[in-house]
């Protein structure tokens, strides 16, 4: 099984999208499990409040596991390349900078592309 961490653009992109998560994901990496920071779900808290469109947090909070991040890290983006490193977990994401991290990592990422599809990009 393949866990994927998950941040919160990437989330909401995928929401706003209507990416059939479970199916799209499946087709990339098989079998998976999101995996949640708590620092992501603050982040995907504080967007649904500021919307009337549901971000499907129940659907992620039912779905994923939630992981504790390296100790003495502040940063969202600092916590998801640490953990994309330690573990070789993709990240769900559309942030560029966090991507160019990624990438500059050697970590895999899976990107939104065109609002509807998704795209596992690899080294």
């Amino acid at each position: 099984m393949t866990k994927v961490l998950i941040d919160s653009c990437g989330w909401v992109a995928a929401v706003d999208g209507g990416v059939n998560f479970d199916h799209a994901l499946s087709s990339l990496v098989g079998t998976f499990e999101p995996v949640v920071l708590p620092q992501v779900r603050k982040e995907l808290q504080a967007v649904q409040e500021g919307r009337s469109k549901p971000l499907l947090l129940d659907l992620l909070d039912g779905r994923s596991e939630a992981v504790e991040p390296p100790e003495g890290m502040k940063h969202t983006d600092d916590q998801l390349v640490a953990m994309a490193m330690e573990n070789s977990w993709p990240v769900l994401t559309i942030d560029r900078a966090l991507k160019q991290r990624l990438a500059d990592a050697g970590c895999p990422f899976i990107e939104v592309v065109s609002g509807r599809t998704l795209r596992l990009i690899e080294f």
